[in-house]
């Protein structure tokens, strides 16, 4: 049987920033009119995406040879992916 160990300071300070983002984020869009909400957006420079996920969108953040970038928004939720399709498209175009 292993023992889990207690997260660290750092990952609680990472914990509690997304926290706080993520209801500033829902806090900013039930301040909006309900006709004109949106559920994406941004909190300072950090985006989010609290509509239901669809297979277009989570595609088009994780597998997007084309884009060119590599850290796009959350398909769903707070913060950044990795574009894999781009990241494959330049290791392997060489």
């Amino acid at each position: 049987m292993t023992q889990r160990q207690a997260p660290s300071t750092m990952q609680n300070l990472l914990r509690l920033a997304t926290t706080a983002l993520l209801v500033m984020a829902v806090v900013r869009e039930l301040r909006t009119p309900a006709s004109e909400r949106t559920w994406h957006g941004r909190v300072g420079v950090v985006p989010y995406d609290l509509r239901p996920p669809t297979v277009g969108r989570v595609r088009a953040a994780l597998w997007n040879p084309d884009d060119p970038r590599i850290v796009v928004p959350q398909p769903v939720g707070i913060g950044w992916t990795v574009n894999l399709g781009r990241l494959w498209r330049l290791l392997t175009d060489r």
